[in-house]
């Protein structure tokens, strides 16, 4: 296994990212360099594959590289022994990087460069999924040995963006119609089709989806049959949710895929189950702070107000040294979203007023909320975004020589344990709730993790 090294603070009994989130602050506070930063709690993660393992027995997952590629998150996961989805060369190559079997990774893409098509050939890489008969030709012609998943049009995510925050059915997917001919062409190509795989697109709002997208999932395996393919695995893709705030619960989600799996390919079936969950794994594991670097206040005169407080409505503008073309590039928040205002000072009956935060460049796109009530903030305090795991970093930009937020990694002692437990026993210990209790330092810690083997 190849090795690499990242930086990371054990938290000792009881400790939070918080802490770390409130140190990091206090470290500042008289300095003038006020950047933008992460702290990222890699135990959430291993708390995200329990729950994971509980409410969906029968699927395994393949994390979606795409989210959040960063090594110690990628590590992490593997270590669990958990599969990777991967969408392009450069992830084949960096999962490849830390020690992960071919076998334990799906080239989930279904447009390929031919050129990445020869690489997963040349590295063992044999599943990946397809949606169309040209990406059938160039498979047949530069990857013989591909295990092919036929991928599936997803009909509500196209059209109600309701459904979900990021509709792929409207780029990927073959209909009901269009999979019968494919498997034909296929089968005249001598290419093996060994699975079906779908997406209702990421964060989907409608488990619903779910069991539309599997029952046409069983239309296919039956098509398959007629047409002598030994279809034997099901990829039910993403749309798990990943924070609390979401607007369904991870559990929800999950009860209503379990029985739609019970009807339609019962355990007594044979089929494996897999998924490609990203912000499920990553978005609560991760807290940004950023700094208001600049505050602008706009004052409306009001007439007919005999209240000399009311004589002028004012609306506040905070910047911060972080936006659109960097964290907040691939997402959206509202209100209800921002999560925590820390003040220099506060009082208890302060007014609130309507606000707008903005992001540091120079375009005039780069908002990040337009309208939200807040407290009066001033220069140098304050604000933290949770759930900015998924979607984030990897999306960010230098754009107007604005440096990216940095990353400091924490785990608890007692999650290292249960994750390397995990590792070596491949099962969930009977272990109480791991919850967080405010206290106030950590250890500092280098790991060199090739010490550690990945079971795969």
């Amino acid at each position: 296994m190849n090795s690499f090294i990242f930086d990371f603070s054990f938290l000792e009994e009881g400790f939070t990212a918080r802490d770390i989130l409130e140190q990091k602050i206090n470290a500042v506070s008289f300095s003038d360099d006020k950047d933008a930063f992460y702290v990222a709690d890699l135990g959430d993660i291993v708390k995200k594959h329990i729950r994971w393992l509980k409410a969906l027995p029968r699927v395994t997952p393949f994390y979606a590289v795409k989210c959040n590629d960063s090594k110690a998150i990628v590590k992490t996961i593997a270590i669990l022994g958990v599969g990777f989805d991967c969408a392009s060369k450069a992830e084949i190559q960096l999962i490849q990087s830390i020690g992960v079997q071919p076998e334990k990774i799906i080239y989930a893409n279904p447009c390929k460069q031919i050129s990445d098509i020869k690489y997963a050939a040349s590295c063992g890489v044999e599943k990946m999924t397809f949606d169309s008969e040209g990406e059938l030709m160039k498979v047949a012609k530069n990857h013989p040995n591909a295990k092919k998943f036929l991928c599936l049009f997803v009909f509500q995510t196209c059209f109600s963006d309701s459904k979900s925050m990021c509709r792929l059915s409207v780029k990927f997917g073959a209909t009901l119609k269009t999979s019968r001919l494919l498997l034909q062409r296929a089968k005249e190509l001598n290419i093996d089709v060994i699975g079906v795989s779908f997406h209702v697109g990421s964060g989907s709002k409608d488990p619903q989806t779910f069991v539309q997208a599997i029952s046409d999932a069983r239309c296919v395996f039956d098509m398959g049959a007629e047409l002598g393919f030994n279809i034997h695995l099901l990829d039910i893709g993403g749309g798990f949710p990943g924070s609390k705030n979401f607007i369904l619960k991870f559990e929800e989600v999950t009860s209503v895929i379990n029985s739609a799996l019970d009807k339609y390919f019962p355990a007594s079936s044979g089929v494996q189950i897999i998924a490609e969950p990203g912000r499920y794994y990553v978005a609560s594991a991760f807290t940004l702070a950023v700094n208001i670097i600049a505050k602008k206040v706009m004052l409306t005169e009001q007439t007919g107000s005999d209240d000399e407080d009311d004589a002028s409505k004012k609306t506040l503008m905070y910047y911060v040294n972080d936006g659109i073309h960097g964290s907040f590039n691939l997402i959206s928040m509202s209100k209800t979203e921002l999560c925590i205002v820390r003040k220099k000072k506060s009082k208890s009956d302060e007014r609130f007023y309507s606000s707008s935060i903005w992001g540091p460049t120079c375009d005039g796109r780069d908002c990040i909320i337009e309208q939200c009530d807040l407290p009066e903030l001033q220069v140098g305090d304050w604000i933290l975004f949770k759930n900015m795991g998924a979607y984030t970093m990897v999306a960010s930009s230098g754009f107007n020589g604005f440096q990216r937020p940095t990353l400091s990694y924490v785990m608890s002692r007692a999650h290292w344990k249960l994750m390397h437990t995990i590792q070596e026993l491949g099962i969930i210990p009977e272990v109480p709730e791991l919850n967080d209790v405010p206290v106030s330092c950590v250890t500092k810690n280098r790991i060199k993790l090739n010490s550690i083997a990945c079971a795969m």
